[in-house]
């Protein structure tokens, strides 16, 4: 996993509430194997009506890092291919009054760095990029504050210490395991040879 410090871009505003993950990445698109490719099924029944946001074309584009979204957003199952479709579309970050426990757990492992703020703040920035879709976006993961120059917006967001850690060092849960490596080994030799083992 990359180190995660500062995220700016352009942001997609999804207002809608309640967002499953079912709608974030379809049943149909779970006989994957692989982590990747599910950005081609994000929101796919949606994305099935041409007026679909994801479809208009000024929310397109290298650019377009941030989805705004609604409160309670990721409720629903567990399942790690909604992040997964997430980040594999672009974006870096989500901004939401509320993120459901799991999928903002899931969201932290892989680095799409869940942004929770007031209700109102949600509102301003929904209604910024609505209206103009060029506005940028500055999400700072070592300092925690999310920005938005144009509508003079700087408002704090929490992340654990733990979490924290994790995203601005890069390290994901083998990242996290590997820092331990040389206690590890050390462990492992001295192990009786009948013990398994963990290959040279």
């Amino acid at each position: 996993m990359d180190e995660v410090t500062e995220i700016v871009g352009h942001a997609v505003p999804l207002d809608r509430s309640d967002v499953d993950t079912d709608q974030i990445i379809p049943s149909d698109w779970l006989k994957r194997v692989e982590r990747t490719g599910f950005g081609a099924g994000l929101f796919s029944e949606w994305r099935e009506n041409p007026d679909f946001v994801l479809n208009r074309p000024e929310y397109q584009g290298d650019d377009v890092r941030v989805l705004v979204a609604g409160p309670n957003f990721g409720t629903g199952s567990s399942r790690e291919h909604a992040p997964w479709a997430l980040e594999d579309y672009g974006f870096e970050a989500i901004i939401s009054p509320r993120f459901a426990d799991i999928f903002r757990n899931n969201c932290l492992k892989i680095g799409l760095v869940p942004v929770e703020l007031p209700q109102e703040a949600v509102d301003r920035i929904m209604t910024a990029v609505t209206d103009d879709p060029t506005v940028e976006i500055v999400v700072d993961v070592v300092d925690l504050r999310c920005m938005v120059p144009a509508i003079d917006l700087d408002e704090p967001f929490h992340l654990d210490a733990h979490h924290h850690h994790r995203l601005v060092n890069g390290l994901d849960d083998i990242g996290i395991t590997l820092q331990f490596v040389d206690a590890i080994s050390a462990y492992e030799a001295d192990r009786a040879a009948w013990l398994p083992s963990v290959p040279a």
